[in-house]
């Protein structure tokens, strides 16, 4: 009997301990989630954990946004009895519902959130739990890896925050997906040391990274999985279970192909000069500071960071784990070197010999991998120090991985200017599908709950950028005689003149003054407003309040580039302007286009409205793109 009690005394010591380094994990690694998203976490409870874009009057444009409502989407539609995977309000009703692939899984743990504490706040608590199990999944992995516990939580902290991480979890699902990775392997290594069902769970975190739309980052997990299953163990087992997940994953990601990416805008891949664009340089690997523009490009891995990790390379040499070592490694090389896109000579013959490789633009895609080798080689590096150095070296890589992305958010009142009549919404200005500047009409459309014409995909139907090709002259209203008869025919039953976004269609801002007089004109009225959100419907309603603007210059929409010093080009075969005063006066550069131009009526006060168009765009030499004519000069009177 004693010595029974004492066995079980033993046993619940164990299993204090082990909870009491589980806690220590999760405060460290929500400590760390917090300094991540410092200062934007002291806002948490009203603004947006983000990139800080500013708001202009309504919310902040940015991925976030768009991540958000998938992962809202996902809850809404199991409260009305729909499919979750469905999307049945963005480009209707030209395009069929659009599979919401990106609201798997976290769209399921936001649901409670949300519901309880509100979208923002929902969003903002997911955001720091996202980077709590990101450090205690590495950390549990590491663990199963033999390493003791103080190494396994610096390893765990070293993939929670790796700045290419953090960036990506700013506002893009790439970073939160990547805790998908640590998941599967660890899953792995307890099918190893128990069941082999523990390998349905490895499978189904491999198979879920394509599954949430990351197909890129599946181009690299999936290999490298394959990869350390055949280094950890020889059993046929173990190996044909992990062939299975690969499988599935596969599976999972040509489901995506099939029904997301065949039939979109970008079903022919992308063109390498996009690649180019996208690429980093050798000196952002060693670069904290994020420039403005160059999001994509922020690959910075630390400055202590990586002399640990190679420190860990020599000591797993040196203990004869050549099988583990060389993974690892080569699980940082080539995330790494592809990162660096056509700065290096190995990416162009890798896009041109393998199809898959055509389809992502940017190639850092890869780098979570990186991200969490580089912990593991940081973990074995300090596996034979003393807690107390491993502790020091916590606090230095608390300080070496720290970087200031996060911003606070502006979310704008969408409830006040929700429209919850019958038919759809068009939202003002029109922006292309893939520029993410739409992503504000997806946090709007949270509270309007309306099917609308636009949205914000990389992979938008191509239906969707037909209508965004017959509708973008609304911007700056330039009405033809049948666009009343278009948005009839699409439904649309109020718009939305978000005033905030016009400064991304045309810089002096006078467009969103010409676009509101042309709604007034065609019975549009503005029934409420929030902000610099203005609601319109075809019933009697306020007047237009906006600062008439200055009539000494043109106002150029879009279809035209900017001035070269000699005149601009036209960007697209019909081009419109407004200039003010009664006679008009053009000239246009020499060349073989024959321009169309009409000179409308007088529209608000004496601004005309004039159209340009050619029949095509042709080459020009000195200019990269297609181009009309050129427009040298403007004169009213």
């Amino acid at each position: 009997m004693a010595l029974r009690h004492g066995r079980g005394a033993g046993l619940r010591r164990v299993a204090t301990r082990r909870a009491g380094f589980v806690a220590l994990a999760a405060a460290l690694y929500l400590a760390a989630g917090v300094a991540a998203t410092w200062p934007a976490v002291l806002h948490a409870h009203s603004r947006f954990m983000s990139g800080g874009a500013p708001g202009n009057g309504e919310a902040s444009p940015g991925d976030h946004l768009q991540t958000l409502y998938h992962y809202w989407l996902v809850g809404h539609q199991l409260e009305h009895g729909h499919a979750p995977w469905r999307d049945p309000y963005t480009f209707q009703p030209e395009a069929k519902p659009q599979p919401n692939y990106a609201g798997w899984p976290f769209g399921f743990m936001f649901w409670p959130l949300g519901a309880i504490f509100g979208l923002v706040v929902g969003w903002n608590l997911l955001q720091l739990v996202v980077y709590a199990l990101a450090g205690l999944l590495a950390c549990a992995w590491l663990r199963e890896l033999g390493l003791p516990r103080a190494p396994a939580l610096a390893g765990g902290l070293v993939f929670a925050i790796a700045p290419y991480r953090v960036q990506q979890s700013v506002g893009h699902l790439l970073g939160p997906i990547s805790i998908l990775l640590p998941l599967s392997l660890w899953a792995f290594e307890r099918a190893r040391r128990g069941s082999v069902w523990w390998l349905a769970l490895a499978g189904a975190a491999l198979a879920s990274i394509p599954l949430s739309g990351q197909v890129h980052l599946a181009l690299g997990a999936i290999p490298f999985a394959l990869a350390y299953a055949a280094c950890r163990t020889r059993d046929r087992r173990l190996i044909a279970g992990a062939a299975l997940g690969a499988l599935a994953a596969v599976a999972a990601g040509l489901l995506v192909r099939e029904t997301l990416i065949k039939g979109s805008t970008e079903a022919g891949g992308r063109k390498l000069a996009e690649v180019t664009r996208y690429s980093a340089n050798t000196g952002d690997l060693f670069s904290r500071h994020l420039e403005h523009g160059r999001s994509e490009q922020f690959v910075f891995l630390g400055w202590l960071v990586p002399l640990l990790a190679l420190a860990g390379v020599v000591l797993l040499i040196r203990a004869g784990r050549y099988a583990l070592v060389a993974v690892l490694a080569l699980g940082v090389a080539i995330p790494v070197v592809l990162a660096l896109g056509t700065n290096t000579p190995l990416y162009s013959p890798l896009w041109h010999a393998l199809p898959p490789f055509r389809f992502p633009r940017v190639p850092e895609r890869l780098l979570p991998i990186a991200c969490l080798c580089i912990g593991a080689l940081v973990a074995f590096a300090l596996a034979r120090a003393r807690t107390v150095v491993v502790a020091v070296a916590i606090v230095l890589l608390f300080v070496d991985l720290h970087v200031h992305v996060y911003r606070e958010s502006a979310v704008g009142h969408p409830d006040r200017v929700a429209y919850r009549g019958p038919g759809r919404v068009l939202e003002l200005p029109l922006f292309d599908p893939s520029v993410h500047y739409g992503s504000v009409y997806l946090w709007y459309d949270t509270s309007s709950r309306r099917e609308r014409p636009s949205g914000y995909a990389t992979t938008a139907p191509k239906a969707s950028k037909r209508i965004y090709d017959r509708l973008q002259r609304l911007n700056c209203g330039d009405w033809s005689e049948d666009t009343a008869a278009v948005l009839d025919r699409l439904g649309v039953r109020a718009v939305a003149l978000h005033l905030g976004l016009y400064g991304h269609v045309e810089e002096s801002g006078r467009a969103a003054w010409l676009a509101l007089h042309a709604l007034d004109e065609h019975g549009w009225h503005v029934q409420r407003s929030a902000g610099s959100v203005l609601l319109l419907e075809r019933k009697p309603g306020s007047a237009p309040r906006l600062p008439v603007p200055e009539s000494t210059k043109p106002v150029f929409c879009q279809g035209w580039y900017g001035d070269i010093g000699s005149g601009r080009y036209m960007s697209e075969t019909h081009a419109p302007f407004w200039i003010f005063g009664r006679r008009v006066r053009l000239r246009f550069a020499p060349s073989p286009l024959r321009p169309r131009v009409a000179v409308h009526a007088p529209g608000p006060g004496r601004w005309r409205l004039v159209t340009v168009d050619v029949p095509h765009l042709a080459r020009v030499p000195g200019q990269t793109q297609r181009v009309g004519v050129r427009l040298i000069s403007v004169r009213a009177r």
